[in-house]
C-alpha cells in the first residue's frame, strides 16, 4: 500500500486565501521587502516565486538588490532605512548572501517587529520560550499541513533530522509546543535508523537527497520531507522514493514542504502588520 500524499500545494493555496481575505479587510495591504545581495540564482528564483505568491494574497511587495561591491555597512543602512519605514510590514533577507557579507550581522540588523522571517535572537527567544507571534516560515508550514491533515501531536514521538537555525531547531521548539515528544538527531547520531524508527512523526531536514530510506520508518509513520536539492536535473528531497510503500503519509518533492515556506512568509507579513498596527 502506498502512503497517502500531504499536498504541500493544496494546503499552500488555503492559507493564502485566508491570508487574502485578512489583506482585504485591512485598511492598508501589508508590505513585505525581500533585501537581495547575492548572485545565487536559486535565490533569485526564491524571491521572485515569494513575490508572486505575495501579489496573489494581495500584500504589497518590492525588492532591494544589494550590489556585489557593497559593505557590511552599506548592506546594514540597507536595513536600518527599512526599519525605519513606517510603510514597511515586513522584511526578509534572502541567503545566502555574497560571501563577503556577514549574514549573522544583516539578520540581527532587521527590527524583530519586522523580521517575517523569525531569524533575529529576540524571535528565537520568545518561539523556545512560547511566546513567538510567528515561527520561522518553513517549520511553521510543517505544523499547518499537519493541522490540515488532522495529525495529532500531543504525546506523540517526533524525530526531526537536522539542526539547523532555519529548520532543524526551530521545528523542535513547534513541536515541543504541541506537547509532542521530540528529539533532534544529525549527521553525528549513533544508528540514526533506530532513532528515526520511533518517530510517528518524522521531519527529514538534513538536505541529503535520498538519506531517509525504508529502514528509517516505521511503518505508518507521517514523513514530511524538507530537502529539496537537484540530482543529475530532477529535484530530490532527504527521503527516498521508496519510502512511499512503508510510511502512512508523504510530502512529495517537489509539491510538498516547499509551497508552504513560501505561504508562511506572507502569513507572518500580515501577523507582522497587525501587531505594529495595533490589530493583532
Amino acid at each position: 500500500m502506498s502512503a497517502r500524499t500531504f499536498d504541500g500545494r493544496a494546503v499552500a493555496a488555503a492559507v493564502l486565501a485566508d491570508v487574502r481575505a485578512e489583506v482585504e479587510a485591512m485598511e492598508v495591504a501589508p508590505q513585505l521587502v525581500f533585501v537581495r545581495a547575492s548572485d545565487d540564482p536559486a535565490g533569485a528564483s526564491y524571491v521572485r516565486s515569494k513575490g508572486k505568491r505575495a501579489g496573489t494574497a494581495g500584500v504589497r511587495h518590492e525588492t532591494r538588490v544589494v550590489p556585489e561591491d557593497a559593505t557590511n555597512d552599506d548592506l546594514q543602512a540597507v536595513l536600518q532605512d527599512l526599519n525605519d519605514d513606517p510603510d514597511v510590514d515586513g522584511i526578509l533577507v534572502q541567503l545566502p548572501l555574497y560571501l563577503h557579507l556577514d549574514a549573522d550581522a544583516a539578520l540581527r540588523a532587521i527590527a524583530p517587529e519586522k523580521d517575517v522571517d523569525a531569524l533575529h535572537p529576540v524571535n528565537v527567544g520568545r518561539l523556545w520560550r512560547g511566546r513567538a507571534a510567528w515561527a520561522p516560515a518553513t517549520p511553521a508550514g510543517l505544523l499547518r499541513i499537519l493541522d490540515h491533515y488532522e495529525v495529532p501531536l500531543e504525546g506523540r514521538e517526533v524525530v526531526v533530522v537536522g539542526r539547523s537555525d532555519l529548520v532543524g531547531k526551530p521545528a523542535a521548539a513547534l513541536f515541543l509546543g504541541r506537547n509532542a515528544t521530540v528529539t533532534v538527531a544529525h549527521s553525528r547520531t549513533r544508528d540514526l535508523a533506530a532513532v528515526t524508527r520511533r518517530a510517528d512523526v518524522l521531519v527529514a531536514a538534513a538536505g541529503v537527497p535520498g538519506m531517509i530510506t525504508p529502514e528509517h520508518v516505521q511503518a505508518g509513520a507521517v514523513v514530511l520531507d524538507v530537502g529539496q536539492a537537484p540530482v543529475d536535473g530532477v529535484l530530490r528531497g532527504d527521503v527516498a522514493p521508496d519510502v512511499a510503500r512503508v510510511a502512512g503519509a508523504l510530502t512529495p518533492t517537489p509539491g510538498g514542504t516547499g509551497p508552504m515556506t513560501v505561504a508562511m512568509v506572507v502569513a507572518n507579513t500580515v501577523r507582522a502588520a497587525r501587531a505594529r498596527r495595533g490589530t493583532a
